[in-house]
């Protein structure tokens, strides 16, 4: 008689997929939270915090890279993958803290030299490691999911997503607290076995149902190719192009909403609003996929999202809301409802698309299909942020300037920054309608009720 254990929480899709995937999610999304230390990282290893940023950019990068490259071992070992996660991003955050210390002690307070290994150090293990810890864990329990929540494939997946926009909403006020109390590296340290801890028990309880099973090396499984072409490569180009777009636009607002806050006149309460528009990204994430499983064609949400993005972004800017909001009120309102509304959009992009992948392409490669996907997100990691700052720098009237935290923002730079979302959320609407293909189930049912 065996010894194998069935039954009870063993078999519960809570325990199985969902609390681990919560867990993996809200740990791995704190890397959102790099705003809150990135001037006080600057400030000690005395580089600019322009400089130090790009371990965000890198970090997002390597996420899109790591994804694309490893989706075939989240594929055929989920264990494997959400270990190789737990290690990278645990490792990469106390190295992270690391190299913030020692960079502190050669920069000393300015008494000494800024640390260019210490810079480097930052942007491998933030970056690299990190990175690579982030793509392998933000991967590893959404197939999962989709498979213990057959019926409802889009609430499961974003229950787990909007744990990953969470995090900020979570971490950001601790981080804070813990910056009052002890050094940034001790932080780092500290978070660091937290997150090895609630990590490991995800990789622990993550388990695919009993029912399921995955093709050993010998058996004969279509590649990846095979599965894109079952329909035109044009569809699977406009899923990856208008999740890039989305992403694109969404970090170029996002970039900047604590400025946008205070050009509102909100800068008392930018911690505040700053929050709330988490909850926006988080309540996006679980609420579009959350909707999506009662429509016949999970693509219809993107055309919302981008509809809505392109109405409140066109409202904005033609109403010179960001440069006008500090003495109008109603303006004001609009600039912080475009902020929510860009949140909500940009969550609800990314919990929507394994789901739509799996509609179109099966579950069969879902998590190597769209671990390339995500791709998308590592090179728009770096495209909204910086086609925020070049628009900044180069374009907008200089001389209206807002002090937010001692540094000079530019509310009608900012206004330049709208046009060209609105024409990449325009870009993306056409490609929502005219390149991805309506699914099997949106034919079927479009089919019945001509007959």
């Amino acid at each position: 008689m065996g010894n194998t254990k069935t039954g009870g929480w063993r078999s519960n899709k809570w325990f199985r997929a969902a609390i681990p995937g919560l867990l993996l999610h809200c740990s791995i999304g704190t890397v959102y939270c790099w705003s809150y230390v990135s001037e006080g990282i600057a400030e000690q290893i005395g580089y600019s915090t322009k400089t130090v940023g790009w371990a965000f950019s890198l970090a997002i990068l390597f996420l899109g890279l790591s994804a694309a490259f490893l989706g075939n071992v989240v594929e055929k070992d989920i264990h494997k993958s959400s270990l190789i996660a737990t290690i990278c991003f645990a490792a990469g955050m106390i190295g992270t803290g690391f190299f913030v210390n020692f960079g502190a002690n050669a920069y000393n307070g300015g008494a000494g030299s800024p640390s260019l290994l210490a810079l480097i150090g930052i942007f491998v293990c933030y970056g690299f490691i990190m990175g690579i810890g982030l793509g392998t864990g933000y991967l590893s329990p959404v197939k999962t999911l989709m498979l213990w929540f057959e019926d409802r494939k889009g609430l499961a997946t974003g229950l787990a997503v909007a744990g990953f926009g969470a995090a900020k909403a979570i971490g950001a006020p601790i981080m804070t607290a813990m910056q009052e109390k002890m050094s940034i590296d001790k932080m780092f340290y500290i978070l660091g076995a937290v997150y090895f801890v609630m990590m490991f028990t995800g990789h622990l309880l993550l388990k695919k149902p009993e029912g399921w099973h995955e093709p050993s090396a010998g058996e004969k499984k279509p590649t990846i190719m095979e599965v894109l072409k079952t329909k035109p490569m044009t569809n699977y180009i406009g899923i990856w192009l208008m999740f890039f777009l989305n992403i694109t636009c969404g970090l170029a607002i996002i970039s900047y909403e604590k400025q946008l806050f205070a050009a509102a006149g909100y800068a008392a309460i930018v911690g505040t609003l700053g929050a709330i528009s988490a909850v926006f990204n988080a309540g996006g994430r679980l609420g579009f996929s959350a909707w999506a499983d009662t429509m016949k064609d999970r693509n219809t949400i993107y055309k919302m999202i981008f509809i809505l993005s392109i109405v409140f972004t066109a409202a904005v800017l033609f109403t010179n809301g960001i440069v006008a909001a500090s003495t109008n009120r109603l303006l004001a309102f609009l600039v912080i409802a475009l902020v929510m509304v860009v949140n909500a959009g940009y969550g609800g992009g990314f919990s929507n698309v394994p789901t739509l992948l799996s509609d179109h392409y099966g579950m069969g490669s879902i998590s190597a299909i769209h671990g390339i996907t995500l791709s998308a997100w590592g090179f728009a990691g770096i495209a909204g942020p910086q086609l925020a700052s070049f628009i900044i720098e180069h374009f907008g009237d200089k001389s209206i300037v807002i002090t937010f935290h001692d540094k000079p923002f530019y509310p009608d730079s900012m206004q330049k920054i709208l046009i060209a979302t609105l024409a990449l959320y325009i870009v993306s609407l056409v490609i929502c309608l005219v390149l991805v293909r309506p699914t099997e189930k949106a034919l079927a049912a479009k089919a019945a009720k001509k007959a």
